[in-house]
């Protein structure tokens, strides 16, 4: 059994998420203590709960402490079976970090499934479902993974009430990456999003946006999008496309919040990862972190951001894996990330099934 402190590090549910999942891909049984012991309110909160029950449906798992407000968890994984799944967080918490939670071990079932999750879909402190679509899935497809993503309605805090649905395929041969250098700036792709607002709200948003790129002899285009949603929200996203990488960064809309407010939010963003020499943001380098601690070879990232988050969830990868991953750099500055197998090394249940 694989023991996991939980407030090593960050001391968040990216320590419970990601011993999930590698407990799935390794078919190990785990304990986890301390969850959640550095955030406000520690313990299993509704999404964390639901990414047990996901881990637990696809795997035919025991689970112990699976409880609202839990700090420990034992977690002893069955065999992965692919199938048609549907998870209910019954909160705004995020439909995405679920997703994640399921995403690599359902890739290597050996079979096709298929995943409906209700709940948040644009909330804060996660990835929201535009960055996943546009950005993070056609990462993973590089590696080789084979996945779509399709948004039946999107779920804004607090309210939530947002619909996801996943395919996910098995995996190819999984490559490594390089994203070294981002090369020189193709185009900026970007959305402005209103559910249930005005749609001059989405137009302020954009105008703001180009606005500000424009003044920087930055061209863009920014589509206007009315999202379906059993609630309001807003979000401005930024796509940057080099010659040799991608990143992403967005606001949501909040009460209260004016929309140039948003649009302002995701313009820094962006502008401080230019005055870097970055090739991907630094949410991407945390969320490649494991899918290529399972490929084949040496995958070497230059992220805009060393952060706490990447760091302890290398911690976590390297309990599970006999993985080798070198991060260079301070916290809060940009920095390299070496991730490699070991020569000869294999996961000990192989694809998990």
């Amino acid at each position: 059994m694989v023991h996991v402190d939980g407030s090593q590090g960050e001391g968040g549910g990216q320590v419970l998420r990601s011993a999930l999942t590698l407990a799935l891909i390794t078919g190990q049984a785990m304990r986890i203590t301390n969850i959640r012991a550095r955030r406000r309110e520690p313990g299993l909160k509704a999404q964390h709960l639901a990414a047990v029950q996901a881990a637990a449906a696809i795997s035919g798992a025991n689970v112990e402490g699976a409880t609202q407000g839990s700090a420990v968890l034992t977690f002893q994984p069955g065999s992965l079976r692919p199938g048609r799944y549907q998870f209910d967080i019954g909160t705004a918490g995020a439909t995405t970090l679920v997703l994640q939670t399921v995403f690599l071990p359902l890739s290597r079932a050996g079979g096709v499934s298929s995943i409906t999750l209700t709940g948040g879909t644009h909330v804060p402190w996660s990835p929201c479902f535009h960055y996943l679509t546009l950005h993070w899935l056609p990462y993973l497809r590089q590696i080789g993974y084979d996945a779509d993503l399709e948004l039946e309605q999107a779920g804004f805090y607090p309210k939530g009430g947002g619909r996801v649905h996943a395919t996910i395929r098995p995996a190819q041969a999984l490559s490594p990456l390089r994203l070294v250098e981002r090369g020189g700036l193709r185009q900026i792709r970007g959305l402005s999003a209103v559910a249930n607002l005005d749609v001059s709200i989405a137009e302020r948003q954009r105008r703001q946006a180009l606005q500000r790129l424009h003044s920087y002899g930055l061209p863009a285009e920014i589509e206007i999008v009315r999202l379906p949603s059993p609630v309001q929200g807003t979000l401005l996203l930024l796509l940057a496309e080099f010659e040799q990488a991608r990143c992403c960064y967005y606001a949501l809309g909040e009460r209260g919040k004016p929309a140039e407010r948003v649009a302002d939010e995701a313009v820094n963003a962006f502008e401080t990862f230019l005055a870097t020499d970055a090739a991907i943001d630094q949410y991407l380098a945390d969320q490649l972190l494991l899918p290529l601690a399972l490929a084949s070879g040496v995958s070497v990232l230059r992220t805009a951001r060393v952060t706490e988050h990447l760091i302890t969830n290398a911690a976590v990868i390297r309990l599970f894996l006999p993985a080798t991953i070198e991060i260079q750099g301070e916290i809060g500055r940009p920095g390299l990330v070496h991730i490699a197998p070991p020569a000869g090394a294999s996961i000990p249940r192989g694809m998990g099934k």
